[in-house]
C-alpha cells in the first residue's frame, strides 16, 4: 500500500507540478498555456519567443493593417486567463540538450525543464538572394513587423505593387492593394492561383477574380532577379519570359519555412517539414521513438492523422493551432490512459476579392471534384474533392453554409461521388472531373497543407527558387 500511494503521489506531481517550458511565444503556445492553467497546473511555466512581443494574431496583418482598419500593435491575442507565466521575449531558443533537459537561448541562458511543449510555428520564406531581398522596398509578411512595415509602404501609393506568389497570402495581399487603388501585379510560377492548395479547377475561378479585379496576373513564369536603383531601392523585377516589371514594393509570397533549425543535432526528429510527433502530440526522436517529456503543437508539429491514412500533416491553419494546443497541454498532464488525440478535422478561411472562401478536409489528397451547389461562373458555389472513392474535403465561395455537413461527411468516410441530389445543383455538377493538382515535386507558392508520407524521420526536402 505505501508504494502504491508513492507511485500515485508522485503521478499527481508529474501533472500539476514541476517545470512546463513553451518555446514559442504563439497562438499555440499561449492557448496551451491557458489550458494547462484551466487544469490545475501549478508549477512553473516558461514563455519564449524570439519576438520582442506577446502572442499576436497574424491573420489580420494580410486583411485589416494592410487596408489601414487596423493597426500592428493592436493584434494581441485576447486572453482567456492569466497564466502566470515567465516571458523570455526578444530572445530565440537556440539549442536543447535532451538528456539535460535544458533549452539553449540565444543570450547564452539556459531553462530547465521537466516537460516541454515546441510551438515555434514557421516564417515567411525570404527571396534567395539575400543581397536583393535587403533592397528598400522589398518585403515578406508574416510577422507584426512585417506588416507594419508593408502597411506604410502601401500607405505611400507606391506606382506599382509586385507580389510574387498567388497561393493564400499572396493572393489577400493582391486584393487589399487593389481595394486600396493601387496597381499590383501578381508573379505565379503554377498555372493559377491557389492552385497548389485548391487545384486547377478553382485555381482557374482564383485567376478570373484576379482579372477581372484589374490585376495584371502572370501565371506560368518565375521572378529570375530583382533590380535596384543607385539607391538600393527595388525599381524592378525580371521574369523568365523575358519581360520586366517596374515596381516601387514587391512582397515575396514563396510560402513558409518551419523553425526547426535551432533543433539540428537535438536527437529529436525535426527537419525541413517540421517536428514529427504521434497524434497525442509526443515528439519523436530521430530513431522514431516517441519521447515522453517532449511535445509539438501548431505549424511546425506534423503528425499523422487517422481520417487521411495516417499520413503525416503539417497543418498552417489557424483553427488547428488551437486544437492542437489544447491537446498538447492535456496530455502533457495526465497518465497515459486519459490521453487523446488530436483528430481535429483540417480547415482554413480566406477573404479576397469580396469573396469568403472556407474549406475542410485537406483538398491537395483529392483526385477528383465535384461541383455540388451553385456555380463557379456565379463565384458562389460547393464543392467536394474525393480520394480512392471517399470524400476527403470540401471548398466553399460565398456558400459556407454547407461546411459543416461536409465536414460530417469527411469524417463518416462518406462515399464520393455523393449518391445522393443536392440543393441547387447545376449541370456543372453532374460529374466529376480531375482536381488538376500540380506534380507534387513542381513547387507552388502557399499550400496550407503538406503531405510529408509515413515515417516519422522524414527530414529531407529541396526548395527550388523562382530562377
Amino acid at each position: 500500500m505505501t508504494g502504491e500511494r508513492t507511485r500515485d503521489g508522485a503521478l499527481e506531481y508529474l501533472k500539476r507540478e514541476g517545470r512546463i517550458v513553451i518555446v514559442g511565444a504563439s497562438l499555440a503556445g499561449l492557448r496551451a498555456a491557458e489550458t494547462m492553467r484551466e487544469k490545475g497546473f501549478t508549477g512553473s511555466l516558461t514563455m519564449i519567443g524570439d519576438e520582442p512581443y506577446e502572442p499576436y494574431d497574424r491573420p489580420p496583418l494580410s486583411k485589416q493593417v494592410l487596408l489601414g482598419h487596423a493597426v500592428a500593435d493592436h493584434t494581441a491575442l485576447p486572453r482567456r486567463r492569466v497564466i502566470d507565466a515567465d516571458w523570455r521575449l526578444g530572445v530565440p531558443a537556440t539549442g536543447l540538450d535532451m538528456a539535460a533537459r535544458r533549452v539553449r537561448l540565444g543570450n547564452g541562458d539556459e531553462v530547465e525543464y521537466d516537460r516541454l511543449l515546441i510551438a515555434t510555428g514557421v516564417r515567411a520564406r525570404p527571396w534567395p538572394n539575400e543581397e536583393e531581398g535587403s533592397l528598400q522596398g522589398v518585403f515578406v509578411l508574416r510577422t507584426r513587423d512585417d506588416g507594419e512595415g508593408l502597411q506604410r509602404a502601401l500607405a505611400d501609393n507606391p506606382r506599382r505593387v509586385l507580389v510574387i506568389g498567388a497561393g493564400f497570402t499572396g493572393s489577400e495581399i493582391a486584393s487589399a492593394c487593389r481595394e486600396r487603388g493601387l496597381n499590383v501585379t501578381v508573379a505565379e510560377r503554377g498555372d493559377a492561383p491557389l492552385v497548389g492548395a485548391l487545384g486547377g479547377v478553382i485555381g482557374e475561378v482564383a485567376a478570373e477574380m484576379h482579372r477581372e479585379h484589374e490585376v495584371d496576373l502572370r501565371t506560368g513564369v518565375m521572378v529570375t532577379a530583382l533590380e535596384g536603383d543607385p539607391s538600393g531601392r527595388v525599381r524592378a523585377a525580371h521574369l523568365s519570359d523575358g519581360s520586366t516589371i517596374e515596381a516601387d514594393v514587391v512582397v515575396v509570397s514563396l510560402g513558409a519555412q518551419r523553425n526547426t533549425e535551432w533543433l539540428a543535432g537535438s536527437g529529436l526528429g525535426a527537419g525541413p517539414r517540421g517536428i514529427a510527433c504521434d497524434a497525442g502530440c509526443r515528439a519523436f526522436d530521430v530513431r522514431g521513438i516517441v519521447t515522453d517529456d517532449i511535445y509539438v503543437a501548431g505549424d511546425v508539429a506534423r503528425s499523422p492523422h487517422a481520417l487521411f491514412g495516417y499520413q503525416f500533416l503539417s497543418l498552417e491553419h489557424w483553427g488547428n493551432a488551437v486544437a492542437q494546443a489544447d491537446t498538447a497541454a492535456h496530455n502533457m498532464l495526465s497518465e497515459s490512459a486519459d490521453r487523446r488525440p488530436h483528430l481535429w478535422v483540417p480547415a482554413f478561411w480566406s477573404s479576397q476579392f469580396g469573396v469568403n472562401i472556407k474549406s475542410v478536409g485537406v483538398p491537395p489528397m483529392g483526385t477528383e471534384i465535384l461541383i455540388t451547389q451553385g456555380s463557379l461562373a456565379e463565384r458562389r458555389f460547393a464543392a467536394v474533392y474525393g480520394y480512392q472513392g471517399r470524400v476527403i474535403a470540401a471548398v466553399t465561395f460565398d456558400n459556407c453554409r454547407w461546411l459543416p455537413f461536409y465536414e460530417h461527411q469527411i469524417e463518416s468516410t462518406a462515399p464520393f461521388p455523393p449518391p445522393y441530389s443536392t440543393v441547387d445543383r447545376r449541370p456543372e455538377g453532374n460529374k466529376p472531373v480531375p482536381a488538376d493538382f500540380p506534380d507534387p515535386s513542381v513547387p507552388t507558392h502557399g499550400p496550407t497543407i503538406t503531405l510529408s508520407g509515413y515515417s516519422p524521420a522524414d527530414r529531407k526536402m529541396t526548395f527550388t527558387p523562382g530562377r
